[in-house]
């Protein structure tokens, strides 16, 4: 059995997706494990930049504060430009995988560079066909991708809440061992 799972979480709202990250933080799950995902459209000012400094990175824009948060807790920051999605950023280990899979020239069967990503990490094609379409449509995708322990106690946390759009993938779930 893989000794690697993951859970994904699709949130329709910035506000609902950064309590999730509260709470997950709250719950004790690593941070490093967690990625989260985005479509640079919500923005109603005209200028929006971005930089890094060092190992910092910033935005300007109407969710600057979202991101900033975010680029300081998780492990790694990007702004992508993929072709049927536009500008996403990204925070977390997504971004590694992303970087891989476009080295690689790993565009599997239609994805785009996320969908690589999540499908090298043992995503199902079809359920990263959902999340590309997520994205698409201006939603936030979650990403924890750990032991089965780590993945379980996520799982938990977001299931307590009472948010009723997420997914376990991994060989231990499909065996009847996860939700």
């Amino acid at each position: 059995m893989s000794a690697v799972d993951s859970v994904v979480a699709i949130y329709p709202t910035h506000q609902e997706a950064e309590r999730a990250v509260k709470m997950l933080q709250e719950a004790g799950v690593d941070m490093k494990s967690l990625s989260i995902a985005a479509k640079d459209t919500h923005t109603e000012e005209h200028v929006v930049g971005y930089y890094n400094a060092g190992d910092r990175m910033k935005y300007w824009g109407k969710l600057g504060v979202f991101w900033g948060g975010f680029w300081g807790l998780l492990f790694g920051s990007a702004m992508f430009v993929i072709p049927g999605l536009g500008p996403i950023l990204v925070a977390g280990p997504l971004v590694a995988w992303i970087v891989a899979g476009l080295e690689n020239a790993v565009i599997v069967g239609g994805l785009s560079a996320i969908g690589a990503g999540l499908v090298s990490i043992g995503i199902p094609h079809d359920s990263v066909l959902q999340y590309e379409t997520a994205l698409a449509t201006d939603k936030f995708l979650l990403v924890v991708h750990g032991s089965f322990t780590e993945v379980e106690r996520a799982r938990n946390a977001i299931a307590g809440a009472g948010h009723g759009d997420y997914t376990c993938h991994g060989e231990r779930v499909l065996a009847g061992q996860g939700n």
